[in-house]
């Protein structure tokens, strides 16, 4: 059966774990990786697929895998790519779903987080995409300005951020207070990231770019 993205997003024992997975970050310090995060890495990973003339199922695909790609959290924070792979398997196998489309799903989620990611696949590359070009300031959940750790002062310090896709480049443009956030901090933290970036976009067939107060890094 083929699965759609609202059933998924209606489905209890998912939003539990969204939910619960969220609450397990909050105690550990991380920035917000609730529903706010999740729907928005869904719907750019679909949007990426649907500007690159991907088909609306593959889109679909990247936006399921989207959702869920950080259910795992609720387990561990570390190889919680793996475990949430893992569960999004269980909970897409009991919904009846296509077992290809659950490999393709499982895959991308298996993949995003880049102490272990590699885009294998479009859908893969989609999430990754989707879910490190996600910097924003409302991530930050710590109200004690004095005591942001760098993950903080990073996100805080975002005053503007636009992803653009087109069928030659993915741009994240971002204003950032330097202020608050060198942008040689920014670095520190997110460099890896961008690295991937720029690998999943190539898997598209595309370029990646980063633009920081309107200079071009990447």
């Amino acid at each position: 059966m083929k699965i759609q993205i609202e059933q998924v997003k209606d489905n209890p024992s998912i939003r539990s774990y969204i939910q619960k997975a969220d609450e397990s970050l909050i105690a550990l310090g991380f920035t917000e990786h609730s529903f706010p995060h999740v729907t928005k890495v869904a719907t750019t990973a679909k949007k990426i697929l649907t500007v690159l003339s991907y088909s609306q199922r593959e889109a679909e695909l990247a936006e399921i895998a989207g959702y869920l790609h950080d259910i795992g959290n609720v387990i561990n924070r570390i190889d919680h790519a793996q475990s949430g792979a893992i569960m999004a398997f269980r909970l897409l196998d009991r919904m009846e779903a296509d077992p290809e489309e659950i490999a393709t799903i499982i895959t991308a989620i298996g993949n995003h987080d880049e102490k272990t990611a590699f885009p294998v696949n479009p859908v893969a590359a989609a999430l990754i995409l989707a879910d490190k070009t996600d910097v924003r300031r409302n991530r930050v959940r710590n109200a004690d300005l004095l005591h942001f750790d760098i993950h903080d002062r990073v996100n805080y310090s975002v005053i503007r951020s636009e992803v653009s896709i087109n069928r030659e480049e993915i741009t994240l443009d971002l204003d950032i207070d330097t202020s608050i956030c060198p942008v040689i901090e920014y670095f520190e933290i997110f460099l890896n990231r961008m690295l991937l970036c720029r690998k999943a976009a190539e898997k598209l067939g595309i370029r990646f770019s980063l633009v920081i107060n309107k200079q071009k890094m990447v």
